[in-house]
């Protein structure tokens, strides 16, 4: 009778102990930057939206010809569109009371598609920025090594990687709730899913200091040696516009990456409900800089591409009715871009 009474007495317990870790789970703080994310959201889907929109229009329809850039940056805007098309579901979202009113399938697939698409956007940019690292060695054989076939196969093995990587998630993701803090202790698999995601950014941040650092030191020597080289303003211009990459990618990505590891421990690890109401806000703030990606993204495509630098000041000259705007050489970015029909109806001259 007391080994039954004591049986009893831990179930209690034990059932006690559940109920007050899952309560504390419920209890972290979802509402105070409910609306705030749901602006921030609305201003980056808008903007993000037209950038990305015009960025594809002209790599569709202005033929070019075709190099590695051209084909990373193509899926770069691929990607980030993709990323802006999950935007609205977080708004429906957070102007629901974080409420889920769509169907659960919905919840899964558009929060992983935001994450895949947000690490194949961080892949590319490293290979955007080992791309231009090799072609400021100008070195022909080193070249190869990123041609325009080689280009569009690494594409697709991250396109398929990813999928692969996140396929998981959409398996086995529970759809009660939607973009809210997890407890992972039941399910450590998926923090070390993300723990991989984690390794990935760092990996290619490190990539990015590498290369430019090197591009750097190589433009310190060559300002040394030859300051009056004809060839060096053309050659200056085009690694300021290659650092853009690494400030945007340290100002998006970096914030986000640094608080990570801090939010995933205390997914998994007893902590109290003070640290994971500071680990799930640090990191939802972050993940507003990560999605701010997707407007800054155009900015770049501007900067590397003539093409798009063309269009754009086409545009803005139809637009606000100024004379038109001269073509852009593209012999500094070595992209080789041609108008054809469509830039021609567009009025390009």
């Amino acid at each position: 009778a007391r080994s039954s009474v004591l049986q009893i007495y831990l179930t209690k317990g034990m059932g006690q102990i559940e109920a007050s870790s899952s309560t504390q789970f419920d209890c972290v703080d979802e509402e105070t930057m409910r609306i705030p994310l749901a602006v921030l959201y609305s201003l980056i889907f808008v903007v993000g939206l037209v950038g990305n929109i015009l960025a594809l229009w002209v790599f569709f329809c202005v033929q070019s010809t075709k190099n590695s850039v051209h084909v990373f940056l193509l899926n770069v805007a691929c990607a980030d569109l993709l990323l802006i098309f999950c935007l609205p579901f977080r708004i429906l979202y957070h102007s629901h009371a974080n409420t889920w009113t769509l169907k659960p399938i919905l919840c899964s697939l558009v929060g992983n598609l935001f994450y895949m698409n947000m690490y194949i956007s961080i892949t590319l940019l490293g290979l955007i920025s080992v791309d231009r690292y090799l072609k400021m060695h100008n070195r022909a054989g080193r070249r190869r090594l990123l041609s325009t076939k080689r280009s569009v196969f690494l594409c697709a093995v991250i396109w398929t990687l990813a999928f692969l990587f996140f396929l998981p998630y959409l398996i086995f993701q529970s759809n009660t709730r939607c973009f809210h803090y997890k407890d992972l202790r039941e399910e450590k698999w998926k923090a070390y899913i993300n723990i991989c995601g984690v390794l990935t950014f760092w990996s290619v941040f490190i990539s990015l200091m590498v290369s430019y650092g090197k591009i750097a030191l190589k433009l310190l020597r060559r300002s040394q040696e030859n300051p009056d080289l004809p060839s060096s303003p053309s050659f200056f211009q085009n690694a300021r516009k290659s650092f853009f990459i690494l400030f945007v990618f340290t100002i998006c990505f970096l914030p986000y990456h640094m608080v990570r590891p801090f939010y995933i421990a205390t997914q998994i690890q007893p902590t109290s409900l003070f640290w994971r109401n500071v680990a799930n806000k640090a990191n939802e703030l972050t993940l507003v800089l990560s999605a701010l990606n997707s407007c800054l993204d155009p900015v770049m495509y501007y900067l590397l591409s003539s093409s798009v630098r063309k269009e754009v000041l086409n545009l803005v000259s139809r637009v606000f009715c100024l004379p038109h705007a001269p073509e852009v050489s593209t012999k500094s970015l070595k992209l080789g871009y041609r108008g054809n029909s469509c830039s021609r109806a567009a009025g390009v001259h």
